[in-house]
């Protein structure tokens, strides 16, 4: 069970900030968009099963429609030509994304360090949560994701208009 935000507990009534009930809501009903290219899919699809079980911590629907899901998961080796498709993928989603590099491939390249390979999607879309390993473990999957988490419930409902975030943007090319 979730722990209440900080507030004013009365009888028959809670009062507490806004963005504190915002974050609460999002953090626990992410919409992941799996977009797996190679062995970090399979791990996924392990960590989505019935032993791991990624629904208990409010991920219950897998999107495969980019404005409908809030949170991005790149698994796999991402190729030069794939760079594009990935970043079209980022931009359909609705704010706001976050985005997740699971394994070695999406994070740096992995050992794939080649002409034709991007060494990490962080050089194409903005990354919220790097998890490690190739393939990373769906305990390791879990722990990124509750990072994930922790980084929505604790975001201002405001973070996306300040002028930090748009520099960001900026820098990555999206208006």
């Amino acid at each position: 069970m979730t722990e209440a935000p900080e507030g004013y507990p009365g009888e028959g009534f809670f009062s507490t900030r806004l963005s504190d009930v915002v974050g609460l809501a999002r953090k626990n009903s992410l919409w992941p968009l799996p977009f797996a290219t190679s062995c970090c899919g399979i791990e996924f699809m392990a960590t989505m099963a019935s032993h791991y079980d990624l629904a208990r911590f409010g991920a219950e629907r897998v999107g495969f429609s980019p404005r409908q899901c809030d949170l991005l998961m790149v698994m796999g080796t991402i190729s030069k030509k794939m760079g594009p498709v990935v970043r079209q993928v980022y931009l359909q989603m609705a704010e706001p994304r976050w985005v997740i590099a699971m394994g070695a491939c999406a994070s740096s390249g992995g050992i794939f360090d080649t002409y034709s390979v991007l060494q990490g999607i962080d050089q194409v879309i903005p990354v919220d949560v790097y998890i490690p390993g190739c393939p990373p473990r769906p305990e390791a999957v879990l722990d990124g994701f509750m990072k994930i988490q922790d980084l929505v419930g604790q975001e201002s409902i405001r973070r996306r208009n300040s002028d930090q975030y748009k520099a960001l943007m900026n820098s990555y090319g999206i208006e």
